[in-house]
């Protein structure tokens, strides 16, 4: 099967965890988009969106969309990664939106990660780590970051949805992604990580050739 099929897979499993009348968060790129196109209008009573393309899509949809603000909760998370380890830790960013990504993430009950199973790793790092970054910081941020043995590379010609700029970091295995998390995060002009260890995935469906295979996380094992 084609990527992409699997990538419809996996989000139309998703579909089936909706609960009907929640808020729900929505993330951005072409698996989430998948998602989006399955969105029955009504089921939901309004989404938050991790990006203006994703808003522009769901409102296409005709369902309402919310600013985090106005939400009171967030029921459901949905999104897809770069990356995810056996852990459902997940490397988060290449549409750079990682940092509304986190956010909405963190602040939902659940969050349920859509993805092919190329994106499955053993260990996270092979996929460049995402910052984003405040502007006037770029060159700041990449001479820490290549003292911390990181190759890091201007995302050009992208601006973010905040204002900010996007590093891409080769070179990195990261065994520990709480830490790195933590560590990348308390670099001064770094706004966000792109590594999801602290809030990773609940629910991971993975759209495989022999059908949706779904994990949980702190063991990973299949449910």
């Amino acid at each position: 099967m084609h990527r992409s099929e699997l990538k419809k897979e996996a989000a139309e499993a998703a579909l089936e965890y909706v609960p009907r009348g929640c808020v729900l968060g929505v993330g951005t790129g072409s698996t989430t988009m998948y998602f989006i196109e399955g969105l029955k209008k009504g089921w939901v009573r309004g989404a938050v969106p991790s990006s203006r393309e994703t808003e522009r899509a769901l409102r296409k949809k005709g369902i309402r969309v919310f600013d985090l603000s106005q939400a009171k909760k967030v029921s459901l998370y949905v999104d897809g990664a770069d990356e995810v380890d056996p852990k459902l830790r997940l490397i988060k960013g290449g549409g750079g939106a990682l940092t509304r990504e986190k956010i909405i993430a963190t602040a939902a009950k659940k969050f349920i990660c859509i993805v092919d199973e190329s994106k499955l790793v053993k260990r996270l790092g092979k996929f460049p780590v995402p910052l984003e970054v405040v502007p006037m910081a770029r060159a700041q941020v990449a001479r820490e970051i290549r003292r911390r043995g990181g190759r890091p590379v201007w995302r050009k010609n992208f601006i973010t949805d905040n204002g900010g700029e996007i590093l891409d970091v080769y070179g990195w295995k990261v065994s520990d992604p709480v830490k790195k998390e933590r560590e990348l995060e308390g670099i001064p002009g770094v706004i966000c990580a792109g590594v999801f260890g602290k809030r990773r995935a609940d629910l991971l469906l993975v759209g495989t050739s022999q059908g949706v295979e779904k994990f949980i996380s702190v063991t990973g094992i299949r449910w």
